[in-house]
């Protein structure tokens, strides 16, 4: 009986052990794997007018981002963040895209978003919806807010919107919401295991 026992104990063991090998990783981010409330991909014209979608960047982790260049806070913040980040990870930053999704098309031309996303970082690109429709379409899909609070002239405004990113793995899932604001560490934690 003690033999049937020790052998019951190792299997429940092993398979333990199993269990925490296929553990899920853990995430400094809100882990939204699988979630289908999100949307699943784009298809956006980047500052060059080249239509972009997920599948554009397969192999590499992206980090899609809504913001405007007339940003006063959130926006430079999240992005020189993220600049650090690709730093710390060095070589593994090649496995990284940056998308930066304009909320205020009207103001930034294809010439100021590029040259916006390229002063953090070379490697970042712009995409700029080309007509209100696509914005609006994008933004319900991702779930993400924006509207104008207009300033003390018409063309004196800010662009009110959802502080957070999206992060899709190399395979094109949709797998954390990143809040802004939140330091470069969880930045390279979570890309690192994103892709390792």
């Amino acid at each position: 009986m003690t033999a049937v026992l020790r052998r019951v104990f190792e299997l429940l063991l092993l398979a333990a052990l199993l269990s925490a090998c296929e553990k899920a990783p853990s995430f400094k981010n809100l882990d939204i794997t699988g979630n289908t409330q999100f949307g699943s991909d784009f298809s956006l014209p980047d500052t060059h007018g080249k239509t972009r979608t997920l599948a554009d960047f397969r192999g590499k982790a992206v980090v899609l981002f809504f913001g405007y260049t007339h940003c006063p806070d959130v926006c430079p913040t999240t992005l020189a963040e993220l600049s650090q980040a690709m730093q710390q990870l060095g070589d593994k930053s090649k496995d990284v895209q940056v998308l930066m999704v304009t909320v205020d098309p009207a103001r930034d031309t294809p010439d100021l978003l590029g040259q916006y996303v390229a002063a953090f970082n070379p490697t970042y690109i712009g995409l700029r919806p080309a007509d209100d429709a696509q914005l609006v379409k994008v933004a319900k899909d991702f779930r993400v807010y924006y509207a104008k609070s207009q300033g003390k002239t018409p063309g004196d405004y800010t662009m009110d919107h959802t502080a957070a990113s999206y992060v899709f793995d190399k395979d094109g899932k949709l797998r954390l919401f990143a809040r802004d604001g939140q330091g470069v560490e969880p930045w390279v934690h979570d890309l690192k295991l994103l892709i390792d």
